[in-house]
């Protein structure tokens, strides 16, 4: 009994509306659902990113438990290598603010840069993360095992 993966992944927005235009158009996730006031959902490959008004999701009559945050918070996105190039350039072309590019001693790179409510966001190549992935049994997707 293991877990599987992140199914789903929160952050914490005031304003709905700017927030579906960023992800929507900047990010371009496919959006699953809304609820005027509260939420809007992404689908993000095979998970969901979930975007809420904070103060919304304390209500202790919802059909889940509370929960919520406030302040900042931060979520990577898997980009291929060769696209970062693009990405870059779609960021600049929204005059979204690139924060930081980072080259990892390890290999990969991170572009880190905030969404309209301050969340800080990274794109990332997976193989940043082939240390874990390796420890986890699983192949890293950018190489190729030969025989």
């Amino acid at each position: 009994m293991q877990i599987q993966g992140v199914l789903e992944t929160c952050l914490y927005v005031d304003d709905l509306r700017a927030a579906e235009a960023f992800y929507g158009s900047v990010l371009g996730l496919p959006v699953m659902g809304r609820q005027e006031g509260r939420h809007v959902f992404f689908r993000c490959g095979t998970s969901m990113l979930l975007l809420f008004k904070p103060g919304e999701t304390c209500r202790p009559d919802s059909d889940v438990p509370p929960h919520g945050a406030h302040g900042p918070g931060h979520v990577a996105f898997a980009v291929d290598e060769s696209d970062l190039p693009q990405w870059l350039a779609r960021l600049r072309a929204h005059d979204v603010v690139i924060e930081k590019l980072l080259q990892w001693p390890q290999g990969g790179t991170s572009v880190y840069f905030r969404d309209p409510a301050g969340n800080s966001l990274e794109l990332a190549v997976p193989r940043i993360w082939d240390g874990v992935r390796a420890a986890a049994g699983a192949a890293p997707p950018h190489r190729t095992e030969s025989t």
